[in-house]
């Protein structure tokens, strides 16, 4: 479960449980078997039961008779068991794969010790443990890989259910929603008037799949308004990761942090407040313009609200343990999330947008937190070009994505994979606007004098080489000749 359950709603859950028939698949009642192994595979067959049969959780229950769920007490004590010098429950996680939710909840009813092991059902894959794979047929524990029809189901399964759409949080109290959900900038952010009474609220939150429905008048918590307006993504445990990290560094290595800090509040609530905290650790670059000098951020701030929003809606929840990070050294910045990009880096600017999330998408488009049409790169682009600084780096390593934009350097301080990254970015560029890269364009790209038009003719011929870009019409002069991108 996501949130702290106190003992009256355990004890409303274990009486629920109660009047199940002994073979309901999402529930196993256990008196005192404690067995680690035994534990570890009613894990992954339960949680993948829970994914087939819809259920957000399923759950482990000892210290009731197995056939008429009477209370009859337990000794099992998750806390204190061990697997030789190892926590069971650290052991356990250990030996999942892929890693899920559960807890372990200790409590007495009719003053009888009782335990309760709430499960996380499966998500994008069925869970193994010890490297096999375990489902519920009826009331019997069995391997997956035995059941065939069994394991397509579950696949099909995985295949329909979007991560927005998964809940965050079950069965919350009308006032408990309203105390974990940042709701006033729900309406603030989509030009809403506030309604006057709870009701309104929690169904306006409803009808834009925020919260849904829960069982006996409660309401459940989806990952979407979660991720969107918690007040605290720590509330919600499967959230607690995927706030945005915020890092900066002394100098251009990782070796001394300067100040460190996670967002607290979900994405769209928190957004402008990140923003703003990202753009006042900003060194300030000089520049001269229309012959005033000034002083202006390191880095253009529609730049970096466009990649860091970009971070956030592209990103792979389901790669546990880790979230979007902004890392800021003095020389670049750098904007991380977990997953691999569904389309190839090097047509980041051109491609029509893709997102695994795309009511998450949606929403930040919605309030204007994000490009409309496209990914935004085409002004990421545009902005490094009319600040004059480096291009940016966009690329892939170890599952996680990484935008890089770069500090002001000189164009004679410039290596030849910054200048030819450049050239393909402005083609790049200069195509989606209709229009075509020349000598000319791309000179005043590095604001370079007319006069050096030589150095960017060696340019494009050095991007020419590496097949980046191409020249439209060859039969022309060398000084008219206009330039595409390699994939025009």
């Amino acid at each position: 479960m996501s949130i702290d359950r106190p003992d009256s709603d355990l004890l409303g859950i274990l009486t629920e449980l109660r009047k199940l028939p002994h073979e309901t698949e999402w529930v196993e009642f256990k008196h005192n078997n404690a067995d680690p192994d035994e534990i570890g595979e009613y894990l992954s067959a339960l949680a993948n039961t829970a994914a087939l049969t819809g259920k957000v959780h399923a759950w482990l229950v000892w210290g009731l008779d197995n056939d008429t769920h009477a209370i009859i007490g337990t000794t099992f004590n998750p806390a204190a068991a061990r697997v030789g010098n190892e926590e069971l429950e650290s052991w356990l996680l250990r030996l999942l794969s892929p890693k899920i939710n559960f807890r372990f909840y200790a409590f007495r009813a009719e003053d009888k010790p009782v335990v309760l092991l709430e499960i996380g059902a499966a998500f994008r894959h069925p869970v193994q443990f010890k490297g096999a794979e375990y489902i519920r047929i009826g009331s019997y524990k069995k391997k997956l890989k035995d059941f065939p029809e069994k394991e397509r189901e579950l696949w099909r399964v995985f295949d329909r259910i979007p991560f927005e759409k998964e809940i965050a949080a079950e069965d919350v109290a009308a006032e408990e929603v309203l105390r974990l959900l940042e709701y006033p900038a729900y309406f603030d952010l989509l030009s809403l008037p506030l309604p006057e009474g709870r009701e309104g609220i929690l169904t306006t939150l409803a009808a834009d799949d925020m919260i849904t429905p829960g069982k006996g008048g409660k309401w459940n918590i989806t990952n979407l308004g979660a991720v969107l307006f918690a007040k605290r993504l720590a509330s919600f445990r499967t959230l607690t990761r995927k706030a945005v990290r915020v890092v900066l560094y002394k100098g251009e290595s990782r070796v001394e942090t300067v100040r460190e800090q996670e967002g607290g509040k979900g994405y769209a609530a928190g957004f402008e407040g990140l923003i703003g905290f990202v753009t006042n650790l900003l060194p300030s670059n000089e520049v001269i313009g229309q012959a005033l000098r000034k002083q202006v951020p390191m880095f253009p701030e529609l730049a970096i609200r466009e990649l860091v929003a970009n971070a956030i809606i592209h990103q792979d929840f389901h790669l546990s343990g880790t979230g979007p990070m902004v890392e800021i050294f003095s020389n670049r910045m750098e904007i991380t999330n977990p997953g691999l990009p569904l389309v190839q880096t090097d047509r980041f600017l051109d491609s029509p947008p893709r997102s695994r999330n795309e009511a998450l998408a949606s929403f930040m488009r919605r309030v204007g937190v994000c490009e409309e049409r496209g990914s935004g790169v085409d002004k990421v682009v545009f902005q490094t070009e009319l600040y004059q600084l480096p291009a940016p780096l966009f690329e892939t390593s170890d599952q996680h994505t990484r935008a890089i934009l770069f500090a002001h350097r000189e164009f004679k301080e410039m290596d030849k994979g910054d200048r030819i990254r450049a050239c393909y970015l402005h083609a790049c560029l200069r195509y989606v606007q209709r229009d075509y890269m020349t000598n000319t364009t791309l000179r005043e790209r590095f604001g370079i004098h007319e006069k050096n038009s030589s150095m960017v003719s060696r340019i494009i011929k050095d991007a020419i080489e590496a097949g980046l870009i191409r020249c439209h019409d060859e039969t022309v002069g060398s000084r008219a000749r206009k330039y595409l991108p390699r994939w025009a």
